[in-house]
């Protein structure tokens, strides 16, 4: 996009200008400087100004000069001397106001220099015409290309965009994904705005295509793969760039404590605490680079690497919500972004400063878009700028060392990712959304937090005492007496049930009548591995090996698996370790297996189905566990089975490549009804079963939780779901039973677990202390009367409504 520069002789005027200009733009941003005044007072023009605003202005399409008076002319033209390295400018002689109108809107749309020019030129048209004065010759306009290819493209389809927030960054991410190893050049443009052409390689551009659900996005191709590429983004676009879609007529619901101003809820819980404030990040920009432009492009290859190596490290903690991660790994290789930083170092800036220009420029388009979610995804690009610019310049970003409340203006999510929550009680960020990337993380920690507290949040001194409720957005800054006591009286709760939970952690969770139940942990990595060790895991119950499999361009090799679950048994020291095979698939692609698009990915070639029809993979991968099995106690667990014959091939290659008298115990998971209808069928063929309840809710009930639609319909206390799970603890015969589902560590849900007859609940490994803590609570004779009455209950709210009443009885007793 070209750039416009407004030299004025009076600075508010400039700026009023520029107001009125952006007016016309609605959901789209123009990179425009002002140099307008010697000050806020005082009328004149300088070069050195102009010369400066030309610079920040141009993101290499040029840089469109309109002036007020004469001696701005002259100010214009002294400041193209004095620019430095090569900047294509253009002066025009549009009047300023309705010049830089015409220009910022044919900007907007994609317009080159020359075309905007004469736009800004043609401006007085309409006016002299309302007028009814003659008409003055039209300055002709460049015509604007309706692709950017050479000659007509070999393939070109249209789709629209059905996405809840439109093309942000995470479904941006996989359609960029999408194109890499083919050989094509694509471009699309939203059809419904008019905005782009963007190239499809880059995810700064498409992001910043604004396209928001329902806009219809056009996408041409050319190349020999330009056909394959199109249909692959179509079928991605109909699987809703693997994200769950919402029908057009449903509004996004607005997060718990949004609908007004702030503070904002965004992460549930009580926390009472001194303020910790953390300011932004200074980095201060060189002036002039530290060495040759080879010199200073190898210096920004080793920051990309440094922070490359630390967003793979923040993805592999986080869990459920890597992939928010994915897409910042696609920005450290993004080429439209690099040639235009590689392009600033060899005209002559600063490896960090050309960083900084091209980043700040791309996260300022998006800044522009008038959807909020999208609008926050421009917190990733600067959370990425950042993490490079801390590499080139030697400067810290993260948050070792809070504790108490942190305050800050915000967060990025490898920030959020790093927090520790043993030490952080709570969360207030200034800025931020509940929906941005850092606040899912804090939520995912479970961390209370409350955002858009506002600017003055900032100025509170140190060691202030706050006060604050994420689930309402509720923020006390220094209570009164009764105020603190109110909250003060909520938190020593939590923390009593946490301290007590943890210093019994590492006993047994035996009921009230000695029926011991397994706690164990659901891990990520090996970090998982020794946090859940260090909270009392009596095993792993679930291992989501996917980790070592997802965010490369090659599957690992066998010894390379073996040495990830080796360290992983090693951790847990004797304790059983449950590995689930590769669990991927249409919702979960893998960029070097090649699979034909599927309308509902969810219901397609994934978890075992994938796993058998790739048998190479699953080989690989069974014979780096069997190579675990011979010296560590390790089981194997088979996903998304529900026919015996998957199970049986399944079994077939372990037998296969297993050493004698190592071969591993053997589990399924069941998150298919189908599969909990058959537990007996499936029963002699297993050592386990370890209910998925997460799946297994959304496949019974046809409710995904994303959807805020039908998400309150998601809820594994329906009467349906606990049938299921009766079904298999009642069929399972001598094998054992496991739920590794969020249900696992409801508090609500447990006692019904347990009366169903479930063996183990697998959680994730802070909530083991607590978990193990409320298991000890109950009897299990007493949980079995609870749960056999639930069975006949009409609703998940009269279930709920009969575990209080019980749970209120117990304690009158």
């Amino acid at each position: 996009m070209i750039g416009i520069v407004v030299i004025s002789h009076s600075r508010p005027l400039a700026r009023a200008a520029v107001a009125l200009a952006s007016e016309m733009l609605h959901d789209t941003a123009v990179p425009i400087e002002i140099a307008a005044g010697l000050d806020e007072q005082t009328f004149g023009t300088d070069a050195s100004a102009v010369a400066a605003a030309i610079a920040a202005a141009d993101r290499g399409a040029g840089v469109l000069m309109l002036m007020d008076l004469g001696s701005a002319v002259l100010s214009a033209e002294l400041a193209l001397d004095l620019l430095e390295g090569e900047h294509r400018t253009r002066l025009c002689s549009a009047p300023l106001l309705e010049g830089l109108i015409a220009a910022t809107v044919a900007a907007a749309g994609g317009a080159d220099l020359d075309t905007a020019a004469a736009e800004a030129e043609n401006s007085l048209a309409g006016k002299r015409t309302q007028l009814g004065e003659p008409a003055i010759a039209a300055v002709e306009s460049p015509s604007v290309p309706d692709d950017p290819h050479t000659g007509s493209p070999d393939a070109v389809a249209t789709f629209v965009i059905h996405n809840e927030h439109g093309l942000h960054a995470r479904p941006a991410a996989r359609l960029v994904a999408e194109l890499r190893g083919h050989d094509a050049r694509v471009w699309l443009r939203n059809l419904t705005t008019g905005r782009g052409p963007a190239s499809g390689s880059s995810l700064s551009r498409v992001a910043a295509l604004g396209a928001l659900r329902g806009h219809e996005i056009e996408v041409t191709a050319t190349g020999s793969a330009a056909g394959e590429v199109v249909e692959r983004i179509r079928a991605l676009a109909g699987r809703h760039f693997d994200e769950t879609a919402t029908t057009p007529s449903a509004a996004p619901a607005a997060p718990a404590g949004e609908q007004n101003g702030g503070p904002r809820a965004a992460s549930p819980g009580i926390a009472l605490g001194p303020i910790h404030r953390s300011g932004p990040v200074e980095f201060t920009l060189p002036d002039a680079p530290g060495g040759t432009p080879d010199e200073e492009s190898i210096r920004l290859d080793g920051a990309l690497g440094t922070a490359r190596t630390a967003i793979e490290r923040a993805r592999a903690g986080a869990g459920a919500e890597a992939g928010i991660f994915d897409a910042h790994l696609l920005l450290l290789e993004d080429e439209e972004l690099l040639a235009d930083v590689r392009r600033h170092i060899t005209d002559g800036l600063p490896a960090a400063t050309a960083w900084a220009r091209v980043m700040d420029c791309a996260a300022a388009e998006l800044d522009g878009l008038a959807d909020e979610y999208q609008r926050a995804r421009a917190a990733d690009l600067r959370a990425v700028r950042d993490q490079v610019l801390a590499g080139l310049l030697g400067v810290g970003v993260d948050l070792a060392g809070v504790t108490g409340i942190l305050v800050a203006s915000d967060l990025t999510p490898a920030q959020a990712a790093a927090l520790d929550p043993a030490v952080v009680l709570g969360v207030v960020l200034a800025q931020g959304s509940s929906t941005s990337h850092a606040m899912i993380l804090t939520r995912s920690r479970g961390i209370p937090a409350v955002v858009s507290a506002g600017p003055g949040i900032l100025a509170v001194p140190e060691g202030t005492i706050v006060a604050l409720d994420g689930a309402t957005g509720r923020l006390v800054v220094d209570p009164d007496p009764d105020t603190r006591a109110e909250f003060d009286h909520s938190a020593r709760q939590q923390s009593r049930r946490r301290a007590a939970a943890l210093s019994a952690a590492a006993q047994p969770a035996r009921t009230l009548d000695g029926k011991l139940v397994h706690l164990a942990a659901n891990i990520g990595d090996l970090d998982d591995a020794a946090i859940a060790v260090r909270h009392g895991a009596d095993m792993a119950g679930l291992v989501r090996t996917e980790f070592l499999f997802l965010g490369r361009d090659h599957a690992p090799t066998i010894d390379e698996q073996e040495h990830t679950y080796r360290a992983i048994a090693e951790a847990f020291d004797g304790r059983r370790v449950v590995l689930r095979t590769l669990d991927v698939g249409g919702d979960k692609p893998l960029p070097y297996v090649t699979q034909p698009p599927e309308a509902n990915p969810f219901l397609g070639v994934r978890g075992i189905r994938l796993a058998l029809a790739r048998p190479q993979l699953l080989r690989d991968q069974l014979t780096a566990i069997c190579r675990v099995a011979a010296d560590h106690p390790v089981s194997v667990m088979f996903p998304m089975i529900t026919r015996l014959d998957e199970l049986s091939a399944a079994r077939r290659i372990l037998d296969e490549v297993a050493t004698p008298g190592a071969t591993p115990e053997v589990g399924i998971m069941v998150e298919v009804p189908a599969a909990a209808a058959k537990t007996a069928a499936f029963a002699p063929h297993v050592d386990f079963f370890s209910i998925g309840t997460n799946d297994l809710v959304q496949y019974a009930l046809a409710a995904e939780r994303g959807n805020d639609a039908v998400a309150p319909l998601a809820d594994a206390l329906d009467p349906g779901v606990l049938h299921l799970i009766d079904m298999v603890c009642r069929n399972a015969g001598d094998a054992r039973v496991a739920v590794c589902g969020e249900a696992a560590a409801d508090p609500t849900a447990i006692p019904l677990l347990l009366g169903l007859g479930v063996d183990e609940l697998s959680v994730a490994p802070p909530a083991i202390p607590l978990v193990k803590a409320a298991v000890r609570e109950y009897d299990s004779s007493a949980s079995a009367c609870t749960a056999a009455q639930a069975l006949h209950c009409a609703s998940a709210e009269e279930v709920r409504a009969l575990t209080q009443h019980h749970a209120a009885m117990a304690d009158v007793r």
